[in-house]
């Protein structure tokens, strides 16, 4: 089983893309996150056309996560429950006997900035949820989770220590979700390699591999011992075909 995450920077400009990531790479099933469209809006029959079903918690401009898959997903979660105003960030459904949840993490902007103390919140607000009612020993988290987990995951390294995604309270906020069972299984299968799955647009800095691993897939215990392989898709962070990438790279794990 092919799982994999992607935050696509806006699903209309990405869509030509996404449909040729998709008929290449094919995933089983795939968390996409920054839709910035509305539910009402999706191009369900485009998916369709290509083998898969979609289930969508979209929003106008901003936010917006789906899941699409091969097999027909129930849905089981839109939302997370009490952070409606922070907008369309969450969504799970069980698949294939998985119960996959993608997320958008909010992003922070500035230490300075309210969005810290939402975001800190609002990742508190995930694990109690994620606690409370996960019902799946085989249960996948995934998505833009807006953390560097460690300073090897960010080009920087321990220089970037303190600063917006890098500090002590958004990481243990991100260690409070490990603590409850769920494991990365992009660094279980590859623990030392220097990877990065999000680069700046400007100066040049995905040529320059100055990057940031925040884009995950964590899992249960469960589903390690099925994990067959992790990359980080850098091919599609590249220009193909006169289109444009996202800022992130899809990030994909088989599992037996």
């Amino acid at each position: 089983m092919r799982i994999a995450t992607w935050n696509i920077n806006g699903l209309k400009a990405r869509i030509e893309l996404l449909k040729l990531w998709l008929t290449e790479r094919q995933p089983d099933v795939v968390g996409l996150q920054e839709l910035k469209t509305p539910t009402s809006e999706f191009p369900h029959e485009v998916f369709k056309a290509l083998g898969y079903y979609a289930l969508v918690h979209g929003q106008k401009s901003w936010n917006g996560v789906a899941i699409l898959s091969k097999q027909p997903a129930t849905l089981l979660q839109p939302g997370l429950p009490g952070e409606d105003d922070m907008g369309s960030r969450l969504i799970t459904a069980l698949v294939g006997g998985i119960e996959f949840t993608t997320v958008y993490c909010p992003n922070g902007k500035t230490l300075d900035h309210a969005d810290y103390g939402r975001k800190l919140k609002w990742f508190e607000n995930l694990r109690a949820h994620w606690q409370n009612t996960n019902r799946n020993e085989h249960a996948v988290l995934c998505g833009d989770f807006n953390i560097v987990p460690d300073p090897s995951d960010s080009w920087k390294g321990a220089d970037a220590d303190g600063e917006i995604f890098h500090t002590t309270a958004e990481r243990s906020r991100y260690q409070a979700l490990l603590d409850t069972g769920l494991i990365d299984l992009f660094r279980r299968f590859a623990p030392d390699e220097r990877a990065f799955s999000w680069w700046d647009y400007r100066g040049g800095a995905f040529h320059r591999r100055q990057g940031l691993r925040i884009d995950l897939i964590l899992g249960t215990a469960p589903l390690t011992s099925r994990l067959e392989s992790a990359q980080i898709d850098r091919e599609y962070r590249k220009k193909r075909d006169e289109l444009t990438a996202s800022d992130h790279a899809p990030v994909i794990v088989d599992i037996k």
